[in-house]
């Protein structure tokens, strides 16, 4: 597993190299691609790893093949910067239509799983009014959490024993598990952001 995390950290970095400031990390040809039951070689879907939601139930990000995936990693007990992406994920929701909605998975993926305890994250959706069928919220082993940041290319550093420094990043992922685009920042210009989203459920549809 740790070479497979590997190799699509080393691709995701050489498929970034054109854009320093991350922004669309895919290129164009990203959004013509069509939904099959094939996974490409840069799909996050290749990782073999299993995690438990906020309803205490068991899946593998395979499962989520079909989707448009929307997502942040975050911690439940945070009081600074993980309130923001909360926020912007909930305005990023906000301004997808609701004919798209249903082909959009927001997820959430907890950075401190041993706090954040399926109860702990069901008790945060019903917070944050985040309860509809598009929300979810991930968490998995230490191990296999720090492996998932790395192919999102999200740092984070326990600084205490409640609190983690972390990087502020959203990324979008197509149908097929291939990173489409990344946000970066708190509170940022989102247009891009739902740009992606959107353009990636007209080509679902077609």
């Amino acid at each position: 597993m740790k070479t497979l995390i590997k190799i699509l950290v080393i691709a995701f970095v050489l498929s970034s190299c054109k854009n320093d400031k991350k922004a669309n990390i895919a290129s164009d040809n990203s959004l013509e691609e069509v939904v099959s039951n094939e996974i490409p070689e840069l799909s996050i879907y290749n990782l073999p790893s299993t995690w438990t939601t906020q309803d205490n139930r068991d899946i593998e990000l395979k499962s989520l093949q079909g989707d448009i995936l929307v997502m942040v990693m975050i911690y439940t007990t945070c009081k600074a910067a993980c309130p923001r992406l909360v926020s912007d994920m909930r305005n990023i929701e906000a301004q997808i239509p609701k004919k798209n909605k249903e082909k959009v998975k927001l997820i959430l993926v907890s950075i401190d799983p041993e706090t954040d305890t399926p109860t702990r994250l069901k008790t945060f959706a019903k917070e944050n009014n985040m309860e509809s069928e598009q929300w979810l919220f991930l968490r998995g082993s230490i191990e296999m959490t720090r492996e998932f940041a790395a192919v999102l290319a999200v740092n984070y550093k326990k600084i205490s024993p409640m609190d983690f420094s972390h990087s502020n990043i959203i990324s979008v992922f197509d149908t097929n598990g291939v990173m489409a685009h990344q946000q970066e920042g708190l509170g940022v210009d989102n247009k891009e952001t739902v740009k992606t989203i959107l353009e990636l459920a007209e080509k679902s549809n077609n």
